[in-house]
């Protein structure tokens, strides 16, 4: 318990960007109107797109020879999680924004 208190109070100020983004993040998500729905996931897809770079490159950069120490094994679980998740992130973006064009057009009669 005296390690998480002193994590904690040695990250305090991380910790409070990272809960007053998710407090903003939440508050601009919440009042976008949908009509800028898809230039938003545009621009979340081209993060994503810069995350799976990151992750190739750290999971390309990893010493496979020495994964018994800590840091390379490290490195190369979160070069793989950046590929998975940045992966999934760009693909339900395409497929929401797809989805979202679709109300868009026109229905053939």
């Amino acid at each position: 318990m005296e390690s998480i208190l002193h994590f904690f109070y040695t990250n305090k100020e991380a910790i409070f960007i990272i809960a007053l983004t998710i407090f903003l993040g939440l508050e601009v998500i919440s009042n976008v109107p949908s009509v800028l729905h898809t230039p938003l996931m545009s621009g979340a897809n081209a993060i994503s797109g810069v995350i799976i770079i990151g992750g190739i490159i750290l999971v390309g950069h990893a010493d496979l020879s020495n994964l018994s120490d800590g840091g390379h094994l490290a490195n190369l679980i979160l070069g793989i999680f950046a590929l998975l998740f940045g992966t999934l992130n760009v693909i339900g973006g395409f497929v929401v924004t797809d989805r979202m064009l679709e109300m868009f057009k026109k229905k053939k009669k």
